[in-house]
C-alpha cells in the first residue's frame, strides 16, 4: 500500500433494492469477493436502480472502488468513532416516549 498514491479496481457486482414491508434496503455484492476496507469509496456505475412499492429489483453492474492510500486509511481509523457517535443520537424503536 502506497502511502500518497490511491489504486482504483473495476468489479463486478449484484446490487439489490427492496421496497417492500417487510425489508426496505439497498444491497451491493461483489461477485469477485472484494471487501472494502476504511476510507476506500465504492461508485456503483449505472443508472439508479428504483424499486416500487412491493418489489424487490436485483440486477448486475460494475463498480469502481477507489482504494485509500496509507494516510487516507490510517486517518479514517482515528476518526471514525467520532462520526459514529453522531448517528447515536437517534433511536429506532417501537416504543412511544413522551
Amino acid at each position: 500500500m502506497s502511502l500518497f498514491t490511491r489504486k482504483v479496481e473495476q468489479v463486478p457486482c449484484t446490487v439489490e433494492v427492496s421496497h417492500r414491508f417487510e425489508a426496505l434496503h439497498a444491497h451491493v455484492r461483489f461477485n469477485d469477493g472484494s471487501t472494502i476496507e476504511p476510507g476506500d469509496e465504492v461508485l456503483v456505475q449505472g443508472p439508479p436502480v428504483l424499486a416500487g412499492w412491493g418489489e424487490v429489483i436485483t440486477e448486475d453492474r460494475t463498480a469502481v472502488i477507489t482504494r485509500a492510500n496509507a494516510l487516507e486509511r490510517l486517518w479514517t481509523r482515528l476518526t471514525g468513532d467520532f462520526e459514529v457517535m453522531e448517528l447515536c443520537e437517534f433511536s429506532f424503536s417501537e416504543e412511544i416516549t413522551l
